[in-house]
């Protein structure tokens, strides 16, 4: 069911590879809540996904643009303007990558140029794309930011390594972005930690299918899928979560807050 909460909002959403993205469920939702935006994504990665069918679908155009690069990015955000009519009212980051996690290279012998790679892609882009928007004035009073992270950025985990220590950088750059944007033009700025999702990023991670058991049996709720968190993220981008910003907000089914479950005792045979 629709509700019409972007009706008449601009936005950017970033990410979108296949249909198990949570950026991909974020621009169904958005298209059916009236929004109209731009899908973009690295060269690399739209030649490896479905980003046009989705463009298609939602009638977007895609603006292919490199998130670590701030003249692609001041592209990405001057061309959006144009295509859109106006100024940008909701922007959804959802990029990450490790290639220390990819290579099976543990933490405590991680490869650092490959380290400084994950923390320019996955965490460092939020600060340049944010940099740019500011400079350009390209997000409208109220708009609302978004960036997609992990519950790992405050506790251990040990298979996440390094990506671990760089989500708890891009956590940090949208709290102390949120506080500059928000004096000086109310845009809001925050994170969503999702719950292990099966998405083609997060089962590329040894043992996910493990952890996202155990992570299910904790949360009262279940695992919050990925169109769920796009339902949600839906609502941080429109004007009912006005004053909402610089918070990491945990979308996860209550693991966050549950220490153990009577399912994983029981399992454990604790009586």
């Amino acid at each position: 069911m629709a509700y019409n909460l972007l009706k008449g909002k601009r936005g950017i959403i970033t990410g979108a590879l296949d249909q198990n993205s949570i950026a991909w469920k974020v621009a169904e939702k958005a298209h059916e809540e009236g929004a109209t935006f731009v899908l973009t994504n690295a060269p690399i990665a739209m030649r490896m996904g479905e980003i046009n069918a989705l463009a298609e679908k939602t009638n977007s155009k895609v603006i292919p643009a490199d998130a670590t690069n701030v003249d692609e990015l001041t592209n990405l955000f001057t061309q959006s303007q144009e295509v859109l009519g106006g100024k940008i009212d909701f922007v959804l980051h959802s990029i990450g990558m490790s290639v220390n996690i990819r290579k099976n290279i543990p933490y405590t012998e991680s490869n650092y140029d490959f380290y400084m790679k994950g923390i320019d892609v996955s965490a460092m882009s939020l600060h340049k794309m944010l940099s740019v928007a500011k400079k350009l004035d390209a997000i409208n009073e109220w708009g609302s930011v978004v960036a997609l992270t992990y519950m790992a950025a405050q506790r251990t985990y040990p298979f996440y390594t390094d990506m671990a220590d760089i989500k708890a950088m891009l956590e940090s750059i949208a709290r102390s972005f949120g506080y500059h944007y928000g004096i000086e033009k109310k845009v809001r700025i925050n994170t969503v930690s999702q719950s292990p999702t099966k998405t083609t990023a997060g089962s590329g991670i040894k043992g996910f299918g493990d952890f996202y058991d155990f992570a299910d049996s904790i949360a009262p709720l279940g695992n919050a899928d990925a169109e769920s968190c796009a339902d949600y993220c839906i609502t941080l981008f429109s004007d009912l979560t006005r004053m909402v910003t610089m918070q990491n907000l945990f979308h996860d089914g209550g693991y966050s807050s549950t220490g153990v479950s009577t399912e994983i005792m029981t399992k454990l045979g604790i009586q």
